[in-house]
């Protein structure tokens, strides 16, 4: 089949993100400036350079008690700061509890059970426990074409990896399973790899 976004699609569910699938969950914790926690998970997330290094993530929507966005974006434009943890399988049901629609002034954290620990360069929390957390400084927000879509970058400036995800020196992520968004509801884990070694 082939059918232009615009005119849709004609099927029981929009096809798009099975397409772009699979894609790492960025669970994006910010602090606003009363002090208040917030963490939500995005699946439009990506790493997006080395040096420095700098990480992506999107946010396609808006909720009522925030003016044209969500309540991670709303964050960050205050603060400018936020903590990319790396979700697990055997966070799945945390991360996904998150992801209730819950005032700006409620703490995902406590409802979905997560804890928070505090970051060492920003001042923000971070998920106690995930495989790894990235601390980041926003760089700049970008507004795209549609109602509520922003992209936000970040340079990293700190980094947790958790001990046991060390396997004779690498980031073993067998080792913990990270999660990724397929298509509808559907997730994926990683479980085995294989090595392509570049030409050259």
């Amino acid at each position: 089949m082939f059918y232009r976004p615009s005119e849709g699609h004609g099927l029981p569910h929009n096809p798009f993100n099975a397409i772009v699938s699979p894609r790492p969950i960025g669970w994006i914790s910010t602090r606003d400036v009363q002090g208040r926690n917030n963490l939500a998970p995005y699946s439009f997330f990506n790493a997006v350079a080395y040096v420095p290094p700098q990480v992506m993530f999107a946010s396609t929507s808006s909720k009522p008690d925030q003016a044209d966005t969500k309540d991670s974006v709303a964050n960050i434009r205050e603060t400018g700061n936020f903590c990319v943890n790396i979700v697990e399988y055997g966070m799945r049901d945390v991360m996904n509890a998150s992801s209730a629609p819950l005032g700006k002034d409620e703490d995902e954290f406590a409802v979905a059970g997560a804890t928070p620990v505090d970051c060492e360069e920003i001042d923000c929390a971070r998920v106690q426990g995930a495989p790894a957390a990235l601390e980041c400084r926003m760089t700049q927000i970008v507004k795209l074409a549609g109602e509520s879509n922003f992209v936000v970058f970040g340079e990293v400036v700190g980094v947790h990896i958790r001990d046991d995800t060390l396997v004779e020196g690498r980031f073993d992520v067998r080792s913990f399973q990270p999660l990724s968004r397929l298509g509808y509801h559907d997730y994926a884990r990683v479980t085995e790899l294989f090595e392509l070694v570049r030409p050259g």
